[in-house]
């Protein structure tokens, strides 16, 4: 479902020069499985969301999401792609309904099937309490759910989450891990980025420890505790960006 082939992205910087956010970089991820992607502050793990869905151009190498080429194909991409960012804004004088609709209609639905779906999304998510309020007084609980709700009004194949818990307190929290787990179980193909490793030994099916905007490391849970001799994932991590064992 995603295939990541040499994935590499550079930009420019007047003092540094040229920095490499990912490099050389790939990965796959398999329909119907929760791919997560760790690592520090600058690693690089959202410059590869923002790859895989067209939010950004890459430098050399390519992608396929759900079948189609980020570079060659990238409005079919975003048709099959619902992606969640830390810094994700909503537009603060519309509604949650309003916002969730007017995402909608980007994606091309029908006004009846924007109201069936955001319905059923409401329902999802508990959101009656504040569905016809304005976004500007949410809280971030609300603000989240929103911006799920929106990402997912199309109801696409690929989701992808960058930090989807940051913030958000502990039942929350909770909520967006069930509902990730959930999804899962209908088919949906997930990339999950978080610091938080309790979520990743959760959700996760296989795990790409990132750093430098190399992957240092990949595989299940159990095939990274045997490898690294540690059964913590924090333990892991920091063994792998540690620069032990580094592929």
């Amino acid at each position: 479902m995603i295939e990541a082939r040499r994935l590499t992205k550079t930009f420019r910087d007047k003092q540094r020069g040229e920095i490499r956010a990912t490099d050389n970089l790939s990965f796959r991820v398999a329909p119907g499985q929760i791919y997560g992607l760790l690592g520090a502050n600058g690693a690089g793990k959202t410059t590869t969301l923002r790859l895989l869905a067209t939010l950004l151009k890459p430098t050399s190498g390519t992608a396929t999401v759900a079948g189609f080429d980020i570079a060659t194909a990238p409005e079919k991409d975003r048709a099959n792609v619902g992606f969640l960012a830390a810094s994700t804004a909503l537009y603060g004088r519309l509604t949650a309904r309003e916002m969730i609709a007017y995402f909608g209609r980007l994606n091309g639905l029908a006004e009846a099937e924007i109201r069936a779906r955001t319905k059923r999304l409401s329902e999802e998510f508990d959101m009656h309490g504040f569905l016809d309020r304005r976004c500007d007084v949410f809280s971030t609980g609300m603000k989240q759910k929103t911006s799920i709700a929106r990402m997912l009004i199309h109801d696409p194949a690929v989701m992808i989450f960058d930090e989807p818990t940051l913030g958000l307190d502990v039942m929350a929290a909770r909520a967006i891990v069930r509902f990730v787990r959930e999804c899962k179980g209908r088919g949906k193909t997930v990339i999950y980025s978080t610091h938080v490793m309790s979520e990743v030994e959760k959700l996760c099916d296989t795990i790409g420890i990132i750093h430098g905007g190399r992957l240092l490391a990949e595989g299940t849970l159990a095939e990274l505790r045997v490898r690294y001799g540690e059964a913590d994932m924090e333990e892991i991590f920091v063994k792998a960006v540690g620069g032990e064992d580094r592929r």
